[in-house]
């Protein structure tokens, strides 16, 4: 062979196994290659707090079980924060150090979790947003229409009160906790509604979605305002309201003025068909955990996001694909609609001997 083929030769093989090489390294686990349902992976589900009941009773379970169906052989690695962004930054290295495809991620603290988005998206990890838009490079978003929500709270207060709406009604307003966006974002939607045609006598952002906290501020804000003045509280979640009512019993306020929620959490729908809570919002979380399910598989396994409907932008992130759940105000007179036909609750479930008497006057059975 004459040195000019053979260098040829040599040439061709030279660049036949490079174009090898870089073949076997792409099929190999390049960080960015799609995940396949066929085979399984597996997926974090990274959740903020135990304090608000729903997300052990009803997302986690929920989310879970519509993912085991889209996909049989992945597996859930599951944390909970228990409301410490320090602790949920730590979590979502664990999920990355299992080797995650994909973070279904319900932030505590949505600014403070951006470096942990940023870390798994530089490996190739995906990160579906649930419940509330984290910040950093977000792959996919559900929840409910925030905004909304407040604004359902808002007319729902109002309707409360009925004829004791007016600019002289004092209101107070518990507003949610300051790391949380959605808080921000209910809170606009009330005072849309509320401004103008109450006077809203004193407000707060209260940390961490505490029962106690909310207690505490509405124990002061009747010691300044005085028991007797005092219209409505506006309270950004049940779990608060269970607070905020324990308060105004313990100032022997009588009758208790109307308290609003949301989540329609299970004492706090037992609360709205008592009458000591005017009202609730009620969340199809089934609807939430089985799009967020959709989500985290589609973009695991490089499909786009076939249930998204919208797409919504954070500070850090434009265009991200998006759902937002619709909802609807629920008082004792739709709790049957609401809780019981969504498959939220059974009637038993509400209905406990304790409130077996004020289920059978709004005829729940």
């Amino acid at each position: 062979m004459n040195t000019t083929l053979r260098r040829a030769v040599i040439a061709t093989a030279a660049v036949s196994m490079a174009l090898s090489m870089a073949a076997c390294g792409k099929a190999g686990g390049s960080k960015s290659s799609a995940a396949d349902v066929n085979t399984g992976f597996r997926i974090g589900l990274a959740l903020p707090e135990n304090q608000t009941t729903r997300y052990e009773a009803v997302d986690r379970p929920a989310i879970e079980a519509k993912l085991h169906q889209l996909c049989p052989k992945c597996q859930v690695d599951y944390e909970n924060a228990a409301q410490n962004a320090n602790t949920q930054q730590q979590q979502i290295d664990t999920l990355i150090n299992k080797g995650d495809k994909v973070i279904i991620l319900d932030s505590v603290d949505y600014k403070a979790i951006q470096p942990s988005v940023e870390k798994a998206h530089s490996k190739g990890i995906k990160i579906v947003a649930y419940d509330r838009l984290a910040q950093g490079p977000i792959d996919a978003y559900t929840s409910f229409d925030n905004t909304a929500v407040g604004k359902e709270q808002g007319q729902a207060l109002l309707q409360a009160l009925g004829s004791k709406a007016n600019p002289k009604a004092k209101i107070i307003m518990v507003n949610g906790d300051k790391g949380d966006p959605n808080a921000a974002q209910f809170k606009a939607g009330a005072h849309s509604v509320l401004d103008g045609k109450v006077d809203i006598a004193a407000e707060y952002d209260t940390n961490g979605w505490l029962a106690n906290n909310a207690n505490n501020e509405v124990s002061g804000a009747i010691a300044r305002i005085g028991k007797d003045n005092i219209a409505a509280v506006y309270s950004a979640n049940d779990g608060m309201a269970a607070g905020i009512i324990s308060a105004l019993q313990s100032a022997h306020i009588s009758p208790l003025p109307p308290v609003g929620g949301q989540d329609a959490q299970l004492d706090g729908a037992q609360r709205v068909v008592a009458g000591t809570q005017a009202f609730t919002i009620y969340k199809p979380y089934k609807d939430e955990a089985d799009t967020a399910a959709q989500m985290a598989i589609d973009v695991a396994t490089g499909k786009s996001v076939s249930v998204a409907d919208t797409k919504v932008s954070s500070a850090t992130t434009k265009d991200i694909p998006a759902k937002l759940i619709p909802t609807t105000i629920m008082t004792a007179q739709n709790v049957k609609q609401t809780a019981i036909d969504g498959g939220l609750y059974k009637v038993a479930q509400i209905c406990t001997p304790q409130y077996a008497a004020a289920c059978a006057k709004i005829g729940l059975k």
